[in-house]
């Protein structure tokens, strides 16, 4: 099974590079986030002509999360079970044995604004929620946009970017209280020394200059670990035409025996 994430900052601009990628790449489950779109303007019909079902949680301008797969989707959920915020920045369905969460975790601004305490609440009422969604379901995988890079090997410049946002201790602390429930990064298990970026900035040529950040990540359940085959950044796409500035990151399991 090949699994995906990709931030695409605005799934408008961008339908038909996801479209044409997904073909190409043959991927069977895409997890989106900054999709940008309320629901009623979720392109549907546009991935059911090309086999894929959708499970989508949007808003205008900001935000949003869709799950796109050619499998079948099942225990669909949209946003917290108990209860949202107003914010498209979950969604969650099985698929096959796997439970997958796509989150769009909150950027944060700037460390002690209030944007960032909302951040650290958001990461930990996921903590609690994943608590629960692990007793229910053994191999779950959660994967998106985490605007955290987990330690200084996922930052090109460690000692410039200090404790900024993204960076900071608190952040840091909240994504290793989550992988302490039982999950495993998947790129740093396979890749345990690779200096490697899912996201650059547009501006400084950022991209160009291969000055960027590993913030998206797919952490799975250790259980998932004996199916992992590969996992990769494709910086083609973040090559190709009007880009999103993330890359998509790719994962292949094994089925189960």
């Amino acid at each position: 099974m090949k699994i995906a994430s990709w931030n695409v900052n605005s799934l408008k601009v961008r339908l038909p590079q996801v479209r044409d990628w997904l073909q190409t790449e043959q991927v069977d489950v895409l997890c989106l986030q900054e999709t940008k779109l309320t629901d009623e303007r979720f392109p549907v019909a546009a991935f059911a002509e090309i086999g894929y079902q959708s499970v989508y949680h949007g808003q205008p301008t900001y935000n949003g999360v869709a799950i796109l797969s050619r499998l079948p989707l099942h225990n669909q959920q949209c946003d917290w079970p108990n209860g949202g915020d107003g914010q498209a920045r979950i969604c969650a369905a099985n698929v096959g044995d796997l439970r997958i969460i796509d989150v769009y975790v909150p950027n944060g601004q700037a460390v002690d604004s209030d944007k960032y305490r909302y951040k650290l609440g958001w990461l930990s009422r996921l903590e609690a929620l994943l608590r629960e969604e692990l007793q229910r379901a053994p191999n779950l995988l959660l994967l998106g946009d985490f605007n955290i890079a987990p330690t200084d090997l996922d930052v090109y410049d460690p000692a410039a970017w200090g404790e900024d946002i993204l960076c900071s201790p608190a952040e840091r602390a909240a994504l290793a209280r989550i992988l302490d429930l039982g999950l495993t990064d998947l790129f740093r298990h396979q890749h345990p020394d690779t200096r490697a970026w899912s996201w650059w900035d547009y501006r400084a040529a950022g991209f160009r200059r291969d000055i960027g950040l590993r913030i998206d990540l797919l952490l799975g359940s250790k259980t998932l670990l004996p199916r992992l085959q590969e996992i990769y950044i494709d910086r083609s796409a973040r090559a190709a035409e009007r880009p999103s500035d993330h890359a998509p990151v790719c994962l292949l399991l094994e089925e189960p025996a």
